[in-house]
């Protein structure tokens, strides 16, 4: 593992000249990317009536990148990351074109709507591994925690602009001038990318086989224990708060009796608190130590709110739930994603990357249908209360191990 820096320092990412060129951007595409998914989710409603269908399109947005994103991740260590971005913005761009000629003639149907929501999900997959291989070319190891944290914040700002953009153009304009918006986004985003010349050049490297490369990524991922911990605090992080994240058309319906009132509004809290979440993220010091006791402590948080569902059986206090376990988890995982940039050698840096974001994103997924399951059987408050209490042992079983981070 690289030598990691001890001193106690803060620095703002916005005070690097490479990272305030790149911002615009991430606004962009994070922008655009939010209205895409929202018109595709609501084309299929529109489409068919049918939640089934709604699910079925979700799945083929996200589930190319559990397949994918480790062969992007060794392509991103092969590329300039800013290429890779600045593709991958040209073929969002081009799928939400599509959509709206596909308006716009008259011509938009399920099959239609199941390919592009495809095309999404590869375009998805290969977008993630280059912007966080890119990422940490824009700023000094200082200002690392800061790039990430302006990052989630973006990310979770555009979660909640995005679909409210998207929904008052269908209202006013129609769905294809939504499209073609959201198109003009990305194109917006790989203009300011193609500005950010000689960021992400490397020098040339022996070209291996794709399956040696990732065996090599998993290889060195298996002699760093540090990165294990990691990974491990990442994986118990998508287990707790992430899953009831997940879960909240459930909790809306079946715990609070509501409808698409209350589900709005605990999507709304959960958008403010994962703000709230990334903004702290991004006021702390480029510290491996300091940082993996913010994330055990923002999971024991989650765990302990877990617990504490009972409590809310109002929608306003159930809301305030959701704020704070949308905060604290959103610090974990940001945390857990810059303690990674911050250890990791660059030259695996896209592999190593594209594994935590599979266990990012694939612990969520398995969580909510297990946690999901269960909650049928035996009720919400017990399943979550046993959850709650398993989670907070675990995090103080690994957080026994932060020895770990500091090598042997």
């Amino acid at each position: 593992m690289e030598r990691r820096e001890k001193r106690q320092v803060n620095r703002s990412a916005l005070r690097e000249s490479a990272f305030r060129r790149y911002f615009p951007a991430s606004w962009f595409s994070s922008l655009g990317a939010w209205m895409l998914r929202f018109l595709l989710g609501w084309s299929a409603w529109e489409l068919t009536v049918s939640a089934t269908w709604v699910g079925v399109t979700a799945a083929m947005m996200l589930g190319p990148a559990l397949v994918l994103a480790p062969w992007f991740g060794i392509l991103s260590d092969r590329v300039n990351p800013r290429h890779g971005l600045i593709a991958s913005m040209l073929v969002h761009a081009t799928i939400a074109c599509c959509g709206a000629l596909a308006l716009w003639a008259d011509g938009f149907g399920l099959p239609v709507l199941m390919v592009l929501a495809l095309a999404l999900g590869v375009a998805t997959s290969g977008h993630s591994p280059m912007r966080l291989a890119l990422i940490p070319l824009l700023v000094d190891r200082a200002a690392l925690p800061s790039a990430v944290g302006l990052s989630a914040t973006t990310f979770n700002i555009a979660r909640i602009l995005g679909p409210a953009l998207g929904a008052a153009l269908i209202s006013t304009a129609g769905a294809a001038t939504a499209f073609a918006l959201s198109g003009l986004m990305f194109v917006a985003a790989a203009l300011v990318l193609l500005r950010l010349h000689g960021i992400g050049s490397r020098e040339p490297q022996p070209r291996e086989a794709f399956y040696r490369q990732f065996k090599a990524g998993l290889g060195y991922v298996k002699g760093e224990r540090g990165i294990q911990l990691v990974f491990a605090f990442t994986l118990l992080n998508g287990l707790l708060g992430r899953t009831l994240v997940e879960l909240l058309p459930a909790f809306a319906g079946g715990f609070l009796g509501g409808g698409s009132g209350a589900l709005a509004t605990l999507t709304a809290s959960a958008g403010v608190g994962s703000i709230a979440g990334g903004l702290l993220l991004a006021r702390q010091r480029a510290d491996t130590a300091h940082l993996l006791s913010l994330v055990a402590a923002a999971i024991a948080c989650a765990a302990l709110l877990m617990c504490a569902l009972s409590l809310g059986t109002t929608l306003h206090r159930f809301s305030a739930l959701v704020a704070l376990l949308s905060l604290v988890t959103t610090v974990a995982g940001t945390g857990c994603q810059t303690i990674t940039q911050l250890c990791l050698m660059e030259a695996y840096r896209g592999r190593v990357l594209s594994l935590w974001t599979l266990l990012a994103m694939g612990a969520p997924a398995v969580g909510s249908a297990v946690i999901g399951a269960l909650t049928d059987i035996l009720g919400f408050t017990p399943v979550f209360a046993v959850a709650g209490v398993i989670g907070l042992g675990l995090v103080m079983l690994l957080y026994s191990r932060r020895h770990w981070l500091s090598g042997p």
